[in-house]
């Protein structure tokens, strides 16, 4: 027995997959820039500790540390500030 194919073309299916699409979806999405901007928060602060501690301290430490001391303060900051330009759904 042949399994049976996803209904729709596969181009619709390989266009749903496409490299272009899934940028474009996630620089719209205010959840990826979030995460994003995060991560580069947390990225920062490892620079930070790894001179301060004279060697690498590694993403997980550093990651921890800033959720700990700086993710509270910093998530309702950058809520703030990109959140509320946008438009309210209808």
């Amino acid at each position: 027995m042949k399994p049976r194919r996803a209904s729709g073309s596969p181009k619709s299916a390989q266009a749903l997959r496409s490299p272009r699409l899934v940028q474009t979806v996630a620089a719209k999405s205010s959840l990826y820039r979030e995460a994003a901007a995060e991560r580069e928060e947390i990225m920062r602060h490892k620079w930070f500790l790894s001179e301060h501690a004279g060697y690498d301290v590694g993403y997980v430490h550093a990651m921890y540390d800033w959720i700990a001391k700086h993710r509270a303060g910093w998530r309702k900051s950058w809520r703030k500030k990109n959140l509320s330009e946008a438009p309210l759904p209808v």
